[in-house]
């Protein structure tokens, strides 16, 4: 298979009924391309039969294309990066599986690159799926307290060149946000703003994993939570030492003539909660640096099929 100019990655889980609109989509921007546009399809461990409508339908499709299967569920991440690391053109783009983005949006992403920048990303606008009231909340107190480089209304998708790739591939993979490392890395950015679409497929998008995805967001990229540790502990000791006076005053003027049960306990409810908290945020980092220096592998590949097949030499 001749390499490309462009390669799309596609990372999939969960996505059967939306294959074959996926497909067609992904075959519309071939064209607009001028047929120059590989893709490479990571199946992430999915749980339906992905895999199996995608080998159906690249078999029947004239799209240049990968099928890369994980070994289980690693993350959209994960997914992207194993994509991102295969991918041969000299530009990269992402898009997602379930239809959100529009087709067109890649295009831009692809031919913005052509004009002397490095990254383009997209910039939500407006999105119609539930969620947008946390989600703008969210990227605001990201952006304000952790990267200000990151659009305000969030990135998922974007494109970039093979030398921003190289450096993104290089980092560190393990319990880390992709979108953040896009931006921690520099080189020059565009945004494109666009309207995300409702998804026509139940979302992936669990509390569990919004929740994973805000941990890596915030402790792979800054120490804010030790700072806000830092302080609470002299707000929680001035506070004490307050207390402690007024006790102390109220016990020599008479006021307090037998000590306050009720007070203690709430003073050791209080402390030893904050002191449980400080201990999660510090292991929070403790393991995360642990599991970077097992040095095992962000995902491991199962198997790659090429479309069309490599014909033998004989």
């Amino acid at each position: 298979m001749s390499d490309a100019a462009n390669s799309l990655v596609v990372p999939v889980y969960g996505n059967s009924a939306g294959i074959p609109a996926l497909l067609e989509a992904i075959e519309g921007i071939d064209v607009e391309l001028g047929g120059d546009l590989e893709t490479i399809f990571v199946v992430d461990g999915s749980p339906d039969d992905s895999r199996e409508r995608l080998l159906a339908g690249l078999a029947e499709s004239q799209l240049s294309a990968r099928l890369v299967e994980h070994s289980r569920n690693f993350g959209s991440f994960a997914a992207i990066r194993t994509g991102m690391s295969l991918a041969r053109g000299e530009r990269i783009a992402v898009m997602a599986a379930d239809g959100q983005e529009p087709p067109s949006l890649v295009i831009e992403f692809l031919r913005g690159l052509e004009a002397d920048v490095d990254i383009v990303v997209g910039e939500r606008a407006r999105r119609d799926d539930r969620g947008d009231a946390f989600s703008k909340l969210y990227w605001r107190l990201y952006r304000r307290f952790v990267m200000q480089a990151v659009p305000a209304g969030g990135a998922d998708v974007f494109a970039c060149t093979a030398e921003v790739r190289d450096v993104i591939c290089s980092l560190e993979p393990v319990h880390t946000s992709l979108v953040a490392q896009l931006f921690w890395v520099g080189f020059r950015r565009r945004h494109v703003p666009y309207e995300r679409l409702p998804s026509a497929e139940p979302s992936g998008w669990t509390l569990r994993r919004k929740l994973r995805y805000l941990s890596d967001s915030v402790f792979a990229f800054t120490d804010l939570p030790v700072r806000i540790l830092w302080l609470v502990g002299i707000l929680g000791l001035i506070a004490g030492a307050a207390i402690a006076g007024l006790a102390v005053i109220a016990r020599l003027v008479g006021e307090i003539d037998v000590p306050g049960y009720t007070a203690t306990i709430l003073v050791i409810v209080l402390f030893g909660s904050l002191n449980m908290i400080g201990l999660g945020i510090i292991g929070s980092y403790v393991w995360r640096a642990y599991e970077t220096v097992k040095g095992r592998p962000g995902a491991i590949v199962r198997g790659v099929v090429e479309f069309p097949p490599k014909q033998d030499d004989g």
